[in-house]
């Protein structure tokens, strides 16, 4: 009989636990976001989160991301690309920092209207990803002072509250710490 419940509870606890499991890791990095689509930095198959195309030359995502971030591109693409930027970015700091750089003189332009509000989400998005990452290579790629989800949030009120930014200011949030679980 106790082999009986002790079958069932580790059976139990599978499909309990399994949904948790699937969904661990900082939000940003680990999962993938459904670009509808919409065209994103080259990206290989297989399971999880970390499947970077074999042979994509790294040194071309920077170039290449900042192609994709056009003003016609979708919020989740956008975010999709944002997160594979950093895995294949996370190792290299310096390329890291350029292309927030880069998305940095983007917003800087004053772009006037919905482009303004893509290019103050592009880096506040960028910021929050990068300071994830530290999760998984324990270094610091931006500032961790710096504050890119109050940079997603402004664009969100820019965009008449567009619900994919408001989707992504709800996985920034979701990443942190909350206030109950830092006691």
């Amino acid at each position: 009989m106790t082999r009986t419940v002790r079958a069932v509870s580790a059976s139990l606890a599978v499909v309990v636990l399994a949904p948790v499991a699937a969904h661990a890791g900082p939000p940003l990095i680990c999962h993938p976001v459904d670009t509808g689509g919409a065209a994103s930095l080259p990206w290989g198959s297989g399971p999880g989160w970390n499947t970077p195309q074999p042979g994509y030359d790294r040194g071309r995502v920077v170039n290449d991301t900042l192609a994709l971030l056009t003003p016609s591109a979708p919020i989740r693409a956008r975010m999709e690309t944002l997160r594979r930027a950093t895995v294949y970015l996370m190792r290299d700091p310096d390329r890291a920092r350029e292309l927030l750089g880069r998305l940095e003189e983007r917003a800087r332009d004053g772009r006037p209207g919905e482009g303004g509000a893509l290019a103050l989400f592009d880096v506040g998005y960028l910021i929050e990803t990068y300071k994830q990452a530290r999760i998984i290579t324990g270094r610091d790629i931006v500032d961790p002072g710096r504050d890119g989800e109050a940079m997603v949030r402004d664009a969100v009120k820019r965009r008449d509250k567009d619900p994919d930014m408001e989707y992504a200011a709800g996985l920034i949030a979701s990443g942190k710490p909350s206030a109950k679980s830092s006691r």
